[in-house]
């Protein structure tokens, strides 16, 4: 009877083992021309995380009330008020309410970094940008999901009119838009990117708020055609003046601004590189790569 019984229990350890969910549910944002929850978009995402780390809450951000918001939001809906929104989801959702890890896909990187930075409750604890612009954007070869002459007025008037109020308020992709050949426009005139760098002033509760992180985790694809700089990707951008030559990360004002620094002697910042076009990854490396970040200790 002993022996039966200590087999039963043995079972039900092993069990609870195989069975046992991450520890902190996971929050994915999508990109430009994305959406959340299409099978062929984030939504085969969701249940590759369900599948990999057991029935793991995963929740993945739709913007407004319907998927074609959704789809628009990566387009026309402001950056500020799409972070807010999130902030409120968020706060709501009490299967947060003790933590959560994040993924973001493009520009979805740096807005939930944003939301790290200005929404520290439920706490993010590891940010887990795939391809985000954390320097921002000076080009855009190729827009997802748009026809061509769509794509090409969208450059024409990020080139030229990129600063301008109107287009600021009206074009998501403005809002992170870096021109190094107009610095002082840029910094005056972002909407978006300069304040969460720190660039228009230093916000001590941005940097104390992104520290708080257990890690972040910045994905480089070697090949990218639509991300410029590519170097964007790992918080690095163009030297003022001109589009060449790229300016270190640890010789940049963002580093100190928002406590990089800080993270990166504590072993916070994480920079990993892959092959591939933007966002082209094979499941195999993601899960290689990306699911063990989610399963930490340190989390």
């Amino acid at each position: 009877m002993f022996i039966k019984i200590l087999e039963y229990f043995t079972w039900i350890i092993f069990w609870g083992i195989l069975t046992n969910a991450a520890k902190y549910p996971v929050v994915l944002w999508h990109g430009m021309g994305d959406t959340c929850c299409f099978a062929f978009s984030l939504g085969s995402i969701t249940k590759l995380l369900e599948a990999e780390l057991n029935n793991t809450y995963v929740k993945s951000l739709e913007i407004g009330g319907n998927i074609v918001m959704d789809y628009e939001s990566g387009f026309f809906i402001h950056p500020n008020k799409q972070v807010e929104y999130v902030c409120q989801q968020l706060a709501k959702d009490k299967k947060l309410s003790k933590g959560y890890n994040a993924i973001g896909f493009s520009q979805g990187g740096q807005f939930l970094r944003a939301v790290a930075q200005r929404c520290p409750q439920p706490a993010m604890k590891v940010l887990i940008s795939l391809g985000g612009q954390h320097q921002g954007v000076f080009g855009l070869p190729k827009c997802p999901s748009l026809k061509l002459h769509t794509c090409e007025y969208i450059r024409r008037l990020l080139n030229h009119a990129a600063y301008e109020e109107w287009t600021q308020q009206f074009l998501v992709q403005a809002t992170y838009w870096h021109n190094p050949f107009q610095e002082r426009d840029y910094v005056s005139h972002s909407t978006f990117l300069a304040d969460i760098n720190n660039e228009v002033f230093v916000n001590g509760l941005y940097a104390d708020n992104l520290k708080k992180l257990d890690k972040f985790v910045m994905v480089k694809f070697l090949n990218d055609t639509i991300v410029q700089p590519l170097e964007t990707q790992w918080f690095q951008f163009y030297k003022a003046g001109q589009d060449r030559e790229i300016l270190p990360l640890e010789a940049s004002k963002v580093y100190t601004a928002l406590g990089l620094v800080t993270m990166e002697e504590e072993n916070k910042l994480v920079f990993i590189e892959t092959e591939g076009d933007h966002l082209q990854f094979r499941k195999e490396w993601f899960v290689e790569h990306i699911i063990p970040l989610l399963n930490e200790e340190t989390n």
